[in-house]
């Protein structure tokens, strides 16, 4: 007879079900809590499992999720081959995404960590600041849609019910760190200068 999910902590197959769910991608408290309790129980062992893949398991506990990074050289990884692949972002993702993380910390400090819940057109309007005059509309709000439906392949914007609305997932505090935000103001508003002074001063 199999266990029910509520003891999955007590089965003898947990360590199992955790480690494969964490090659799967990221664990979430909210969305699997049963699942979540036995990472917490398990934690160590789930380390000592997945380092012998050249693997380490990032665990935020207070944020409420944990995901496998590989081990860098210096960390005992050694010459083991890749089993995390690098996803290279193009500018338009790695922009947006960067402007989602401080939009995130912004409502961290406003509301002390509720979720924070984004509508396609207040996307779009983030980057909206960054379109060179004469772009032509249609082209560049398709290739935000396309950095959009990238961010929710990533795992870093979740699709609601609603139509077109997207929760911002917490992980990408992980992935865009506070050190990274550090002069992000002043890097945005010298390239919004820089466009505007490419396309003669025009605003």
């Amino acid at each position: 007879m199999t266990a029910p999910m509520s003891h999955v902590a007590e089965a003898p197959d947990a360590l199992s079900l955790v480690v494969v769910s964490l090659l799967k991608g990221v664990v979430y408290r909210e969305e699997n809590p049963s699942l979540w309790q036995s990472l917490l129980k398990l934690h160590a062992r789930v380390s000592d499992h997945v380092s012998v893949l050249g693997l380490g398991l990032a665990l935020d506990e207070p944020e409420g999720y944990a995901f496998l990074r590989q081990r860098a050289e210096g960390e005992g990884a050694g010459e083991l081959p890749r089993l995390v692949a690098r996803r290279p972002l193009g500018y338009g993702s790695s922009l947006l995404l960067a402007l989602l993380r401080k939009r995130l910390a912004d409502a961290d400090a406003a509301a002390g960590g509720t979720r924070l819940v984004m509508r396609r057109h207040e996307l779009q309007d983030l980057v909206r600041l960054f379109l060179p005059e004469g772009t032509n509309e249609v082209r560049w709000g398709e290739r935000v849609n396309q950095d959009i439906e990238r961010a929710v392949g990533l795992g870093f914007l979740k699709p609601l019910a609603e139509e077109d609305t997207f929760e911002v997932r917490r992980i990408l505090k992980a992935f865009v760190t506070a050190h990274c935000l550090e002069g992000l103001e002043q890097r945005l508003a010298a390239y919004r200068a820089q466009l505007i002074e490419e396309q003669g001063g025009r605003e």
